[in-house]
């Protein structure tokens, strides 16, 4: 069977790299071809949200989108479409339109966040809130012959919508997400890696961060925050751009996992339809981790055993000073983690689930 992936980003982004592309080997085992397109190159990714390139950045969705017409031609040879969110960045379904109605092509759309809701964007403001054109998840969700979800939330709206979901948690192959023995270092390092719309729940905790490392001696390191500087009153900071060469080395080098989620950033319906996926990447290297307990991220591991839930301010402290202070519990923590993604999050059991959907959405 033939697939053809589109997705709006290049295998940069998190969603391509591990939807779809991470996928590839495992479904041709499968005896399912996947091929992958993205709407945006490589080039294109590393610029697009930076506002003093915007210019450039219009002219070059241009070009993408005139390429775009491209992949159509393809979707004569697919079996299966499969729609990673949307086929283009901006503007209506066309391009799923043409392959779902004109091409008779039966599509699979996978939702790994919770892209039916608006909100605007922090690089174009209001201009981009209308170019992104919201309101085509609702339409992709009534053509799909099936929707792989990220986590419950999204599916359960899904089905509200009267649409075939199937959950499909994103993952990590656990053989290239390990743990390393940490060197021992006078300081702990507490990390977070990330995006830049994602580095505002970061900086809702920093008076946290601020007072513990008045009785605390740790480092804060901060992986993609788009920022070229970042500073904590009396903290030390390590603020390093993320590349995917160095991603699994990133999550290695960390000794206490961030993640918090500030649910009244972009909209709470946006943040509590997040897969939890920074959660997985912590307990796959074997680390503990801290989090907000919202959508996916209040479902994933096992509190108190993988990693701590803080729902305010006060349980972050207590959490964090817990970790920093015991090199036992962040061991049996991490571990408790590690196993319990190889159990329940393994890539082999993901890539069944999608070779099942896709096989149903052949046979719809």
């Amino acid at each position: 069977m033939k697939v053809l992936g589109l997705a709006s980003y290049p295998v940069e982004a998190a969603a391509t790299r591990y939807r779809l592309q991470q996928f590839v080997q495992p479904l041709a085992e499968r005896g399912i071809s996947l091929t992958v397109r993205p709407f945006m190159d490589s080039k294109l990714f590393a610029q697009v949200y930076r506002r003093e390139s915007i210019a450039s950045t219009a002219l070059e969705l241009m070009k993408s989108s005139a390429m775009r017409l491209r992949d159509v031609m393809k979707g004569r040879g697919a079996d299966v479409i499969m729609i990673q969110r949307e086929a283009m960045l901006l503007g209506p379904p066309l391009i799923e339109w043409m392959l779902v109605h004109a091409l008779k092509r039966p599509m699979v759309l996978d939702l790994d966040d919770a892209t039916y809701v608006s909100y605007t964007s922090p690089t174009y403001g209001r201009i981009g809130r209308a170019l992104k054109w919201f309101s085509k998840t609702e339409d992709l969700i009534q053509w799909a012959s099936v929707v792989t979800c990220g986590n419950r939330a999204i599916a359960e709206y899904v089905s509200s919508k009267g649409a075939q979901a199937r959950i499909i948690p994103t993952v990590v192959d656990t053989e290239v997400f390990r743990p390393v023995q940490h060197r021992s270092s006078a300081s702990l390092v507490l990390g977070w890696i990330g995006t830049h719309s994602t580095f505002p729940y970061l900086e809702s905790i920093f008076p946290v961060l601020q007072e513990l490392a008045q009785a605390h001696n740790f480092v804060l390191r901060i992986v993609g925050s788009g920022k070229d500087e970042v500073r904590i009153p009396g903290l030390k900071i390590e603020n390093l751009p993320w590349s995917l060469e160095c991603e699994v080395a990133d999550f290695q080098s960390i000794d206490i996992g961030l993640y918090p989620i500030d649910a009244s950033l972009y909209s709470g319906k946006w943040a509590a339809g997040k897969s939890g996926f920074k959660a997985l990447q912590y307990m796959a290297v074997g680390i503990p981790y801290v989090a907000t307990p919202v959508g996916a991220s209040a479902e994933i591991g096992k509190a108190g055993v993988t990693h701590f839930c803080a729902r305010d301010n006060h349980e972050w402290r207590a959490s964090l000073a817990a970790l920093i202070e015991d090199d036992e519990l962040r061991a049996r923590m991490g571990a408790a983690g590690r196993s319990h993604v190889i159990e329940h999050y393994g890539l082999p059991a993901q890539a069944d689930k999608l070779a099942a959907a896709l096989r149903e959405a052949a046979g719809a």
